[in-house]
């Protein structure tokens, strides 16, 4: 499971939440938290899914399987979604 604890870390932090907020998230509490991020713990499923819902991103990214990420579009419609695409692709092509 090397990857998992830094990349809870980076996830948690990107989403300015303390540990304390993010154990609260997923029914936890914080020394958990810590204890994923320090590699001296390993979230049973149920917590994994929840952690990758609360940083919406797949179980495989928080696992190092796949490191790509999603971008969570639910709530726009379409023209918003294309617009998104959009950024997306010119982002990609910047260099």
């Amino acid at each position: 499971m090397v990857g998992l604890s830094t990349r809870l870390k980076e996830l948690r932090l990107e989403k300015k939440l303390t540990q304390q907020q993010a154990a609260d998230a997923v029914g936890v509490s914080r020394s958990v938290i810590s204890g994923y991020e320090t590699e001296l713990r390993l979230p049973s499923l149920d917590i994994l899914v929840s952690l990758a819902r609360l940083y919406g991103v797949t179980t495989d990214f928080l696992l190092c399987v796949d490191n790509r990420q999603t971008v969570d579009v639910s709530g726009l419609n379409e023209d918003e979604i294309a617009t998104v695409s959009h950024m997306i692709d010119l982002l990609r092509t910047k260099k």
